[in-house]
């Protein structure tokens, strides 16, 4: 007996493009263990065409197996459609005493019109290439969720994340891990808005860690857009995350700036 998809959900494979419908198919076949950056933000499905922004990440991390870690990226983003935002990114990494230097390309992708459903629905994806170190290349992608009550917005994503090419010196076997993302935020006021943010890693998709080895990581956020007129703007969000697993880092600070136009 065979099945067919529905009419939506013909029209939500349409808004893919081949090219990543191909790369999906090649990130099946090669998997290693991801660890998350501390400069990780929490995706929204939202995509605006025309857009364009230059994004500032920062993030550090304390204690970390070899001490602390910290991470930095500049980004350049463009909204090529209505359902498509793409974002190239310069980043440095520390772990301890390891350097990174790495380039990452972003693609999102919104599924389904802001308000249409009780859900919104998005798709992400992140291709990251080491520039300057022997740490292997990775990708990201899951799908994105949002909805509103009154004035709070919830959001929650989950995130498949494999590395692929050189293998580092612990030879760990290939995994395909699961993370995940969550944020409730209340629109107070555009140019402040406040909530909380969680964020974490759980282990293999299909076998999880232990509760005491899984990374979770949860606070408070503050978020903001400041009008600058002739469609600029600057929007910030910045959190506070407490380690909420033993092998979690007691402290992660993070934050983003982006600058639209």
């Amino acid at each position: 007996m065979g099945c067919t998809l529905s009419t939506g959900h013909r029209t939500i494979m349409k808004k893919i493009p081949g090219y990543l419908l191909k790369a999906l198919f090649i990130w099946g076949m090669f998997t290693l263990p991801v660890f998350a950056s501390p400069a990780d933000y929490v995706y929204t499905p939202a995509v605006a065409q025309g857009e364009r922004e230059i994004d500032v990440k920062y993030g550090t991390a304390s204690p970390v197996d070899s001490g602390s870690a910290q991470a930095f990226s500049l980004g350049l983003g463009y909204g090529a459609t209505e359902s498509w935002f793409t974002e190239v990114y310069l980043k440095q990494e520390r772990n301890g005493t390891q350097n990174s230097t790495l380039a990452e390309w972003e693609n999102k992708f919104q599924l389904t019109e802001a308000g249409e459903y009780p859900l919104d629905i998005g798709l992400i994806t992140e291709l990251e290439a080491p520039l300057s170190s022997q740490v292997p290349w990775e990708l990201r992608l899951g799908p994105l969720f949002q909805t509103e009550f009154g004035k709070f917005q919830l959001n929650g994503n989950l995130l498949f994340e494999r590395a692929f090419g050189r293998a580092d010196e612990t030879g760990v076997p290939f995994s395909t891990n699961l993370a995940y993302q969550w944020q409730v935020k209340y629109r107070w006021q555009p140019v402040f808005e406040f909530g909380l943010q969680g964020m974490g890693e759980v282990g293999k998709w299909n076998n999880w860690y232990q509760q005491a080895e899984q990374n979770h990581r949860m606070g408070p956020a503050i978020f903001g857009k400041l009008p600058l007129g002739n469609r600029q703007a600057i929007k910030f969000n910045a959190a506070w995350l407490f380690g909420a697993s033993p092998v979690a880092p007691n402290h992660t600070f993070r934050m983003q700036v982006e600058y639209e136009y």
